[in-house]
C-alpha cells in the first residue's frame, strides 16, 4: 500500500523539523494541513513556527492541536499540549494566570495515565516556575528530582538532564553550590555532547548553567562553557528564544572586562527581542543598563532601568545608580525593597543587595546599621564557598572598617578583595577595591603606597573604558599631591594618563612579548613600539619592564 499524498507531506516535515530546517517544516505542514486538519500536523506546525518566531502562529497552532487531541481521546498527547502551552504563556507572555490554567489542566489530565514523558515535563515545568517565578528553591529541587527519576526510568536522556540541570540551579540558589555545579556541568557536558536530542531540552541545561554562574559569579566556568553555548544557538539559529542565555553570557563578558564584545552581544539581543518578545525586554535592557553604568553613562543606564522599573536586576543597578550619583538613601531605599522579594532560603541571589546595602549605610556615615547585612553577606560567603563571593565580603568589610574610622583592617580586607578579585579575573571590581585601598592609606598616612594603588585602579579603569570611575581615581591621586605639597613634602609630578595605545602596549610587554611580537600583534613598527614603552615607563614613574609587569599586574591588565 503506498502512502497518500498527505501522510507522505507529514513524513517529509518530520525530517525537515528534525534537521532544524525551520522554514521547510512549516511549509510542509501547512501542505499536510490542506487536505485536513491532524492534531499531529497542528503540532509540527506549532514547533516549526515557535522555533521560527512566528509565535502568535505557534500558540494557535497549539491550542487547535490541544482540542483535536481531547476529541480523539488522546489526554496524554493532550496533556503535553497544555505543558507547552504553559511554558509559553509563562516564560514568553509572562502571563502567568494563563499558563498556571494550562498547568492545571495538564495535571488533572495526566493524574489518572501511567507515567510516562509528559508527567517528567510537566513535574520540570512546575518546578522551573517554582525557582523562577515564586523563588523556591527547596520545592525546585523536589520536582528537578521527580523529572531527572521519571526520565531515567523511561529511558528519555533529554528529561532526565534538565532534571538534573534544573537540580543544579536549584542547589546553587539553596548556596549549595559545589553540588549544584557538579550537576550542572554533568548536564551541560550531555546537553553539548550529542547525547541529549531535544533542542529545549539542550538550550535550557546550558542556560541553567550561566544563570548559576550568573549568581555566583563564577566566570571563569562560565566562560568554559559559553562560546560553546553560543555557538550551538548559531548553528541552530535560535539566538532569539534562548535571549537570556545569551544576555547572562554578556554578563560574564562584563564582569571579566570584555565590555566592547558584551555591548554587541547586548545590543543584538535588545533589538531582537524588543518586537517579537516584550516580556525579555525588561532583562535585556537592565543588563545593558548595567554595562551603561559602569561606563560612567549615567542618563543612558537610567532610561534603560527604567524600560522594567520592578525586575530585580534594575532594583540592584537603580541602587547602584543611586550611589554612583551620591545618594545613599535612595539607594537603600531600592535595596530594602530588592531583599524583602529575596527569600533567606535563596542565599545566592541576596549578596548582590546585601553588597550594596553595606556600601549605602557607610556611604550614608552609618557602619552600625551595616553590620548586620555584613553578617549575612559573610555568612553565605562562607557557606557557599567560592572565592568571587569571599572577594565580595571582603571588600564590604573593608569598605565598614573604614567607615568606622579602623583603617589599618580595612587595608588588609581590601588587600584580600583587590588580590582575589584579581585571581579570578574581574578587573572592574579588583580596581574599586584598589581605590577604596588607596583611601585607607592615604588615611594610615602611607601616600606613596596610597598613590601607586590609586594610579594603578586609573589605569585599569582607562583600560575598561569606565569613565567616572577613573574621573574618581584621577580626583584621588591630585587630592594626594595636594596633601603631600601641604605637608612641605616633595610633591610627586603629575603623571599625564595612558592612552588606549599605550595600555594596549603595556599588557602585551606585561604578557611577555618583545617589542617585535608587540609590533606584529598591534601593525605597528617595532621603533614605534619602542618609543611607546619609553613613554610607558616615564608616565608611571617607572624604571624597567620588570616593574611596567608588576604595575601590570596590580592594575588588572594581564
Amino acid at each position: 500500500m503506498t502512502a497518500s499524498p498527505t501522510s507522505a507531506a507529514l513524513d517529509s516535515a518530520r525530517a525537515a523539523l528534525a534537521r532544524g530546517a525551520w522554514a521547510e517544516a512549516r511549509d510542509l505542514f501547512r501542505a499536510s494541513l490542506a487536505g485536513g486538519e491532524t492534531p499531529e500536523a497542528l503540532d509540527g506546525l506549532a514547533t516549526a513556527a515557535w522555533w521560527l518566531q512566528e509565535l502568535p502562529a505557534a500558540f494557535d497552532a497549539r491550542e487547535r492541536a490541544y482540542r483535536l487531541y481531547r476529541e480523539r481521546g488522546n489526554d496524554r498527547a493532550a496533556a503535553g499540549m497544555a505543558v507547552w502551552l504553559a511554558n509559553d504563556y509563562g516564560d514568553i507572555r509572562g502571563e502567568m494566570a494563563v499558563a498556571n490554567g494550562w498547568l492545571q489542566r495538564a495535571h488533572r489530565l495526566l493524574d489518572p495515565l501511567e507515567p510516562g514523558p509528559e508527567h517528567g515535563w510537566l513535574a520540570y515545568l512546575d518546578g522551573h516556575f517554582a525557582l523562577m517565578v515564586r523563588h523556591d528553591p527547596a520545592l525546585a529541587l523536589e520536582l528537578a528530582e521527580r523529572t531527572a527519576r521519571i526520565g531515567q526510568a523511561i529511558g528519555t536522556p533529554d528529561l532526565e538532564m534538565i532534571g538534573v540541570a534544573l537540580e543544579g540551579v536549584a542547589l546553587v540558589t539553596a548556596g549549595r553550590v559545589a553540588e549544584g555545579m557538579r550537576r550542572l556541568d554533568e548536564a551541560t557536558a550531555a546537553a553539548m555532547s550529542g547525547d541529549l536530542t531535544d533542542l529545549v531540552a539542550i538550550g535550557t541545561a546550558c542556560c541553567y548553567l550561566i544563570h548559576a554562574c550568573e549568581q555566583v559569579r563564577d566566570y571563569d566556568r562560565a566562560s568554559q562553557w559559553c562560546d560553546r553555548v553560543t555557538e550551538f544557538c548559531r548553528r541552530w539559529e535560535i539566538g532569539s528564544l534562548f535571549s537570556i542565555c545569551r544576555t547572562q553570557f554578556a554578563t560574564v563578558l562584563v564582569s571579566r572586562g570584555e565590555w566592547e564584545r558584551a555591548e554587541r552581544e547586548l545590543v543584538d539581543v535588545l533589538g531582537r527581542v524588543e518586537s517579537n518578545f516584550p516580556r525579555m525586554v525588561g532583562a535585556v535592557a537592565v543588563r545593558l543598563g548595567e554595562l551603561r553604568r559602569r561606563q560612567g553613562r549615567l542618563d543612558e543606564a537610567e532610561a534603560l532601568y527604567a524600560k522594567a522599573p520592578a525586575h530585580a536586576l534594575s532594583l540592584l543597578g537603580q541602587a547602584a545608580l543611586a550611589l554612583d550619583r551620591g545618594r545613599p538613601a535612595e539607594a537603600l531605599d531600592a535595596v530594602d525593597t530588592y531583599l524583602r522579594r529575596v527569600a533567606p532560603e535563596s542565599r545566592t541571589q541576596r549578596v548582590a543587595g546585601l553588597e550594596l546595602a553595606v556600601r549605602a549605610h557607610a556611604a550614608l556615615g552609618d557602619p552600625a546599621a551595616a553590620e548586620p547585612r555584613m553578617a549575612e553577606l559573610r555568612e553565605i560567603a562562607a557557606f557557599v564557598g567560592t572565592e568571587p563571593l569571599q572577594a565580595i565580603a571582603a571588600l564590604a568589610t573593608g569598605i565598614v572598617l573604614a567607615a568606622g574610622g579602623d583603617h589599618d583592617a580595612a587595608r588588609v580586607a581590601l588587600e584580600d578583595a583587590a588580590t582575589t578579585f584579581e585571581r579570578n579575573r574581574t578587573p572592574f571590581e579588583a580596581a574599586a577595591s584598589r581605590l577604596r585601598l588607596a583611601r585607607a592609606l592615604a588615611a594610615l598616612g602611607r601616600r606613596d603606597a596610597a598613590r601607586r594603588e590609586a594610579e594603578a585602579a586609573l589605569v585599569a579603569f582607562q583600560h575598561l573604558g569606565a569613565a567616572l570611575e577613573a574621573d574618581r581615581a584621577a580626583r584621588t591621586i591630585a587630592e594626594l599631591d595636594a596633601a603631600a605639597a601641604a605637608a612641605g613634602g616633595t610633591r610627586t609630578k603629575p603623571r599625564t594618563s595612558l592612552t588606549r595605545r599605550e595600555l594596549d602596549v603595556l599588557r602585551l610587554v606585561a604578557d611577555g612579548l618583545s617589542d617585535r611580537e608587540t609590533a606584529e600583534r598591534l601593525g605597528l613598527s617595532e621603533h614605534t613600539v619602542h618609543r611607546h614603552v619609553a613613554n610607558i615607563l616615564t608616565k608611571l614613574g617607572l624604571k624597567s619592564r620588570t616593574a611596567a609587569v608588576a604595575y601590570a599586574a596590580r592594575a588588572g591588565l594581564l
